[in-house]
């Protein structure tokens, strides 16, 4: 029997099962020991808020992750370059917990296979 499907409680990818998981899989929360030793921080909490504020703002139309990253960078004076994985991470959170859709090309995508720019529009 395969266990139920799980995703990582820092960067919203999915946790592949790994045998020597089968005891405790019920506590596993992070996919390695990066994502445990880095959380969610203040700052992450700022982006998904910022994602979730612009996709309100925009109705149905997309909007680019990197926008978030943007706006988190102007009132925390950390450089943008260096919020654009987080705000993937945020990104791929929020999809977790039903908010949004990641949008690549005009199509819904998996967000923990996704790989170049990202857009994310509310769950209809």
């Amino acid at each position: 029997m395969t266990p139920p499907e799980k995703t990582c409680a820092s960067c919203g990818r999915r946790i592949e099962w790994r045998k020597k998981w089968e005891r405790d899989w019920e506590q596993v929360r992070y996919c390695s020991s990066a994502c445990r030793r880095r959380g969610v921080t203040p700052v992450d909490r700022a982006l998904e808020d910022a994602l979730l504020e612009l996709s309100r703002s925009a109705g149905a139309r997309t909007v680019d992750v990197s926008e978030a990253a943007r706006a988190v960078a102007a009132s925390t004076g950390t450089p943008r370059r260096e919020l654009e994985e987080p705000a993937r991470r945020a990104a791929r959170r929020l999809v977790e917990r039903g908010e949004v859709t990641v949008v690549q090309r005009g199509r819904v995508v998996d967000p923990s296979t996704a790989k170049g720019p990202m857009s994310v529009r509310l769950t209809r």
